[in-house]
C-alpha cells in the first residue's frame, strides 16, 4: 500500500494559494496525497506551487511525514494538464525535487516516452502507471494490467466508470491479492464500493479536499467523519440505503452517528440503485447486514425477499430489510412507526379526521398506520384512480382536489416528493387548500418546506418530516443492532446537516 494511510486526499485548486490552503487541510486528517498538478491554471502557477513546497522542507509537507504523490495528467488522459509530455514530465521531476515521493504517470504518455528518458527525469522517484476509462469499463482487465505492468513501475492503478454494482465488484477485484495495484471504480453507482474496498487492508481510496476530480467521489471529510473510512477492516458490518436518486438522503448521516455513540464497527452506505436486481444480486458478495429503502423501491423489493413482517405485508411497502445469518432477507416497515410517533406529539389520533395528499408508497403507510389508530382517513392525489384504490384498501375515503377548499381537516399530510431539495420553491398544495389545525410534511429537506411556509402564515401548526424520519431510522437501527438507539445523537447529526445545508444554500443566494 502506498502511505501510511488508507485514505489518499486530492488536493485540486487553480491556484498556488489555494492548493496550499487544501494541502495544510488534507495534512490534518490523513497521510496521504496527491497533488494534483494539472489542476494549476497554468504552468506559472505550477512552478510557484512547487517553489513553495520546496521551500518549506523539513517545516512544511515534508516534515510532516506524510507521502505526496504527484499528478500532472494531461487532457487525453482525463486531467486538466495542457502542456507537452516533456514539460509534464519537468513538472513531475520539480515535484520529486521538492518533496514528493510518488508520481503518476497515466498510460497516454508512459507509452510514449522513451524508458530511457523517463529514467533520467523521474528516476528517483516511485512510479504508478495509470489508465482511466471515463466512458465504460474495458471487458478485459488482464490486458490493461499487462500494458500498465510492462515498463515494470512501482504501483498499477486502473479506474473505470461503472453503471451497476456488478461492474464495480469486477473491477475491485483487479487488487484482490496484489500490494501493487489500485481499483478505483468511478460513477455514482459505484461510490459506496470506493469505501468498501477499505475491507481488505490493501487499497486506499482517493477522497477530494474541495474539487471532486472523478465522478462519484466522496469528499475527505465525509470519509473520515461519515464514514470513518479509515477504520473500515473486515469485520465491519456494513450497511446501506437504496434509493434512486439517493444524494438527498441523510439516512448516512442518522445511522452513522448511532453506530458511533455506540461505539459499534459499522458502516452505513448511501447506494444509487436503478437496477434491483444488480443490488441485490450483490448482498451476499458485499457481506451486508441490512438496508433501507426509499422511492422508488419500498413496493417493488417485495418481490426480492423471503420474508417479511405481517404488517409490511399488508401495507405492501417495506423500508428495512435485515440479512439474516443464513443470507435470507427479511423485509419490516418501520415509517409506519415513524408517522405515528411523530403526529401522536400533536394531537390525538382517534376519532381525526386526516387528509392525506399523494397515493404511493409513502401514503400508503400513513394511511394504513393512522387508520388502525382510529382516524377517519381521506386520499386526494393526482391521479384519481390510485386514491380511490389507496382508500379503499385503507378503509377510507377519496376526495377530490377540488373539494379541499370547503373541507376542514384536523390535519393535512403531504405523502409526496413535491417541494424537496432541490426544488424547493414548489408546494404541492395552494394555501386555499389548507383548511386544517395541522400540516405535516413528511419531506424534511429542506427542514422547513414551501408548504410548511404557507401553512405558519395561515396560523397553522406544522409537524417537519424529520420527525417521522428520525423516528423510522431509530427503529431500523434497533432492529438491526438489537440495541437502543442512541436518538439524541442521531437527531442532532440530522439536524447539524441540514444546518450546514441551509448556510450553503443562503451563501449561494447572496453570491
Amino acid at each position: 500500500m502506498i502511505g501510511e494511510s488508507k485514505i489518499c486526499a486530492v488536493v485540486a485548486a487553480e491556484s498556488a494559494a489555494a492548493m496550499w490552503r487544501q494541502l495544510k487541510r488534507a495534512l490534518a486528517q490523513t497521510r496521504t496525497i496527491e497533488l494534483r498538478l494539472d489542476w494549476l491554471a497554468n504552468d506559472g502557477e505550477i512552478e510557484r506551487f512547487l517553489s513553495r513546497l520546496a521551500a518549506k522542507g523539513r517545516g512544511g509537507a515534508r516534515g510532516s511525514g506524510a507521502t505526496l504523490i504527484a499528478t500532472c495528467r494531461r487532457r487525453e488522459a482525463g486531467g486538466r494538464y495542457r502542456g507537452t509530455i516533456a514539460k509534464q514530465l519537468v513538472h513531475l521531476g520539480a515535484a520529486l525535487r521538492a518533496g514528493c515521493e510518488w508520481y503518476d504517470l497515466e498510460i497516454e504518455s508512459a507509452s510514449r516516452c522513451p524508458a530511457e528518458l523517463v529514467d533520467v527525469l523521474l528516476g528517483e522517484g516511485r512510479q504508478i502507471c495509470s489508465a482511466h476509462f471515463f466512458q465504460s469499463a474495458p471487458k478485459d482487465f488482464k490486458r490493461v494490467v499487462a500494458t500498465l505492468s510492462s515498463g515494470r513501475p512501482d504501483a498499477i492503478k486502473i479506474a473505470a466508470q461503472c453503471e451497476s454494482l456488478s461492474e464495480a465488484r469486477r473491477v475491485m477485484a483487479i487488487a484482490r491479492g496484489r500490494r501493487d495495484a489500485i481499483a478505483v471504480p468511478m460513477g455514482d453507482v459505484a461510490l459506496p464500493m470506493r469505501v468498501l474496498a477499505l475491507r481488505e487492508g490493501r487499497n486506499f481510496v482517493y477522497a477530494p479536499v474541495e474539487n471532486a476530480t472523478a465522478p462519484g467521489q466522496v469528499s475527505l471529510d465525509e470519509m473520515v467523519n461519515l464514514y470513518r473510512a479509515d477504520r473500515i477492516n473486515r469485520r465491519t458490518r456494513v450497511y446501506g440505503v437504496i434509493g434512486n436518486p439517493i444524494g438527498h438522503s441523510l439516512s448516512p448521516q442518522l445511522q452513522n452517528a448511532g453506530f458511533q455513540a455506540r461505539g459499534i464497527d459499522a458502516v452505513y452506505l448511501p447506494f444509487l440503485v436503478r437496477d434491483l436486481k444488480d443490488f441485490c444480486n450483490s448482498i451476499a458478495a458485499l457481506r451486508m447486514k441490512g438496508f433501507s429503502v426509499t422511492l422508488p423501491h419500498k413496493e417493488a423489493i417485495l418481490r426480492y425477499l423471503d420474508d417479511c413482517d405481517e404488517l409490511a405485508a399488508s401495507i405492501g411497502a417495506v423500508n428495512t430489510v435485515s440479512v439474516r445469518a443464513n443470507g435470507k432477507l427479511f423485509g419490516y416497515n418501520t415509517d409506519y412507526v415513524g408517522v405515528l410517533r411523530a403526529l401522536e406529539r400533536h394531537m390525538p389520533l382517534r376519532g381525526s379526521r386526516v387528509l392525506i395528499f399523494g397515493a404511493g408508497g409513502v401514503a400508503r403507510t400513513i394511511a394504513f398506520a393512522l387508520s388502525r389508530a382510529g382516524a377517519s382517513v381521506g386520499i386526494c392525489a393526482r391521479r384519481s384512480a390510485r386514491a380511490t384504490a389507496l382508500a379503499r384498501a385503507a378503509g377510507g375515503e377519496a376526495i377530490a382536489r377540488k373539494h379541499l377548499r370547503s373541507e376542514f381537516f384536523d390535519a393535512i399530510v403531504n405523502a409526496t416528493p413535491v417541494g424537496m431539495y432541490p426544488a424547493i420553491e414548489h408546494s404541492p398544495l395552494e394555501a386555499r387548500e389548507l383548511n386544517c389545525r395541522l400540516v405535516f410534511d413528511t419531506i424534511y429537506r429542506p427542514r422547513v418546506t414551501r408548504l410548511m411556509q404557507l401553512a405558519a402564515r395561515r396560523g397553522i401548526e406544522t409537524v417537519s418530516g424529520m420527525e417521522m424520519f428520525v423516528a423510522q431510522g431509530t427503529a431500523q437501527w434497533e432492529i438491526w443492532t438489537g440495541q437502543r438507539a442512541p436518538e439524541k445523537a442521531m437527531r442532532a447529526a440530522v439536524l447539524a446537516a441540514l444546518k450546514r445545508e441551509e448556510k450553503r444554500q443562503r451563501g449561494r443566494r447572496s453570491a
